[in-house]
């Protein structure tokens, strides 16, 4: 697209052969940087997500019951977590399964977890809820993302 303004401005007499190079040489670090943040930005942010959810089985060792008991609880807590970690594995190869479980996930936390405040849906249901967007921008545009 900058290749063609720079063409028609050249065309006018607007626009020299440097400033044409540098349009060119801007839009293409631009759109690199587009990019690597489409398709990184969802992966980071899922796996920063899984490790916030993954601190809330740590509550299981303040009731210091047998260790069974503790392992049994922690495995229990951790089900999100190995879920969500599931969920990025899969989706680092198919953005739609990404865009599908994450945006399912918000749905299913704030459809079935009742009398929590605001703050708890905003974290726990709208974090991954952005991500699966993330995800949802990176497989629509796939195309320009990997192509080039």
């Amino acid at each position: 697209m900058a290749k063609r303004t720079a063409l028609r401005c050249a065309a006018r007499g607007n626009l020299n052969k440097e400033k044409w190079r540098a349009m060119i040489i801007m839009e293409g670090v631009m759109q690199k940087s587009l990019k690597q943040t489409l398709f990184w930005t969802p992966r980071v942010s899922g796996i920063l997500f899984v490790l916030f959810i993954s601190l809330f089985a740590l509550d299981v060792f303040d009731a210091q019951p047998g260790l069974w008991e503790t392992l049994g609880a922690l495995f229990m807590h951790l089900i999100p977590s190995i879920l969500l970690t599931l969920a990025i594995i899969l989706a680092w190869k198919w953005e739609w399964i990404g865009a599908a479980l994450f945006i399912s996930w918000a749905i299913w936390y704030v459809g079935f977890m009742r009398g929590f405040d605001w703050i708890a849906y905003v974290l726990i249901a709208g974090l991954p809820a952005l991500i699966g967007l993330f995800f949802l921008a990176g497989w629509t545009w796939k195309k320009q993302i990997r192509g080039g």
